[in-house]
């Protein structure tokens, strides 16, 4: 989101959320912010976040 917006200042219901400013990635990833993300969604647990989906559209 911009300018450090919350999706849920807006009414939204986050589902899942990865930090993408360098403060988050840099040690490990330097300027590779696409692996960065690569790495993280590797690591998603996407049965959460259907469970997550599931209850937001109930």
């Amino acid at each position: 989101t911009a300018n450090q917006d919350s999706p849920v200042m807006h009414g939204n219901i986050p589902l899942v959320g990865v930090d993408v400013w360098e403060h988050a990635y840099y040690l490990l990833y330097q300027n590779r912010r696409a692996d960065y993300v690569k790495a993280f969604f590797d690591v998603v647990d996407w049965d959460v976040i259907g469970s997550r989906f599931m209850a937001a559209k109930s």
